[in-house]
């Protein structure tokens, strides 16, 4: 019992600064948001926009770096196991040198790539049929965005640095105090407070590439405070051996295209909801950011377990890969089954801090309604997110992608049209079809975790010694059937 709970609070340990993050990075997007709200309906129109695109290409990009946090992993344990202990031997501590210089090169690569292309957009706007005051202001906004990407990378190459050697807790301080700062800049540029130019939307998009400058620098300060850390840091990324680029950038293009999908199914929709009127869409954006919001403790879980699972691997150690697999998924559906009983029994003390005091009655019975598919939503979404991490921890990013591509997108968006526009279902439809979209996804990966962890376990029960060689850039890797 006292292993089990000494395990359980390994994984908690891991998972809680992630989650952290993540939490603290919604209510980052939110002060945002918030603060468009105070120049005018226009401006949280353009700003939303360009908000979406560039989030959209950020979440893609820091999918290419994703990976990192498991080579690392993976590196350590293969280290420990040659030494007997927990000191790393040379070779360990040269692979992670190289793993950090390859992943700043495919980061700054992805970063020139993704500004240029928010750029680029930022031209075409008028090919999407976007009102012209829309446009506007969203290009100022998209310009200033555009050049915060690299730094944004650049930090999260560092967190996964820092969770792949299980050393995450100092980020999320980091990100806290970024928020104020945040805050601070965006009224400084929207009214031109200290002296700073006034330049209104457009300010809130160089607030945020400022505040991304300001966190990495601080963050990497922090990181070569860290003896552990510093001992391995690594920033000449030009020096970078081309093989290992190649294997990063093989690792995490799947890992990109997963989250972008992933992105796209909710916008979509969003989109479709859009289509049955204001009240509609407001109580649905409504309940989706509820269910973002407790997202977060699954990615932190994905990630957790994720990272365990490459270092058991890498250390031999695969027969606790099943048990490390358990272990997510009862936190994670423990803490759903507790939120799903709030949203039950006490609905209205759920939604009415995003309605303001004068609630429109309208708005809250919709998402009333809608919170009993925020209940599947969060299971479901959350199951297949700590599937996808299993699954990266085993060397296998591949089966996301194929995954997410069958339950979203032959699946999940077809049911949404069928059930909201052809059976008539309206937001309840949608709804559904994007519960349904997640459920097959989650079933589907499910199953591809267990057979994979099958093919690894199955030298071992033949009494051969397990395979090491996965991790190796030169051996093939597992990948999805």
């Amino acid at each position: 019992m006292t292993m089990n709970l000494r395990q359980y609070r390994e994984i908690i340990a891991l998972a809680a600064p992630i989650a952290g993050i993540q939490f603290a990075q919604v209510a980052l997007t939110s002060t945002d948001l918030l603060m468009m709200g105070l120049i005018g309906v226009q401006a949280v129109a353009a700003g939303g926009l360009a908000l979406l695109l560039y989030n959209q290409l950020r979440t893609m990009c820091v999918g290419m770096v994703t990976g990192l946090g498991n080579l690392i992993a993976a590196a350590i344990g293969r280290g420990e196991k040659r030494t007997g202990s927990a000191d790393l031997d040379e070779a360990a501590r040269e692979e992670i040198r190289d793993l950090l210089r390859a992943a700043l090169l495919v980061a700054t690569v992805a970063g020139v790539g993704a500004g240029a292309l928010l750029v680029v957009l930022s031209h075409l706007l008028p090919l999407l049929g976007q009102d012209a005051a829309v446009i506007a202001l969203a290009k100022p906004i998209m310009l200033a965005l555009a050049p915060g990407l690299l730094p944004m990378l650049w930090l999260n190459v560092l967190r996964q640095f820092a969770v792949g050697m299980r050393r995450a807790g100092s980020l999320l301080m980091v990100t806290l105090v970024s928020i104020a700062v945040n805050a601070l800049l965006n009224a400084a540029f929207i009214y031109g407070w200290l002296g700073l130019p006034q330049l209104g939307l457009a300010g809130i998009g160089l607030a945020t590439s400022v505040v991304n400058l300001w966190t990495f620098l601080i963050y990497l300060r922090t990181v070569l405070r860290d003896q552990k850390l510093n001992a391995l840091i690594a920033l000449n990324g030009w020096c970078a051996k081309r093989e290992t680029v190649a294997r990063l950038a093989k690792m995490g293009t799947p890992i990109a295209l997963t989250y972008g999908s992933e992105a796209a199914i909710t916008s979509i929709a969003t989109v479709f909801m859009g289509t049955f009127g204001p009240v509609v869409l407001a109580a649905s954006n409504i309940v989706n950011q509820l269910a973002y919001i407790v997202y977060q403790l699954n990615i932190g879980l994905s990630h957790g377990s994720s990272i365990l699972v490459s270092r058991a691997k890498g250390k031999g150690e695969m027969g606790e890969i099943g048990a490390i697999a358990a272990r997510s998924l009862t936190v994670s559906f423990a803490v759903m089954t507790l939120v799903a009983m709030a949203y039950v029994a006490v609905p209205d003390a759920v939604l009415r801090p995003f309605l303001g005091r004068d609630a429109d009655p309208a708005v809250l019975a919709a998402a009333t309604g809608l919170l009993w598919f925020a209940i599947a939503h969060q299971y479901f979404k959350g199951a297949q997110n700590i599937c996808i991490g299993l699954l990266r921890g085993l060397g296998n990013t591949k089966a996301g992608l194929t995954n997410t591509l069958i339950g979203y997108w032959l699946i999940g968006i077809p049911a949404m049209g069928a059930c909201g526009y052809w059976l008539g279902w309206a937001s309840h439809g949608i709804w559904f079809g994007l519960c349904l979209g997640f459920a097959v996804t989650s079933l589907l990966l499910g199953r591809r975790f267990v057979v994979d962890l099958q093919a690894v376990l199955k030298p071992l029960r033949n009494g051969e010694p397990a395979d090491e060689s996965a991790d190796e850039p030169a051996k093939a890797r597992l990948v999805s059937r």
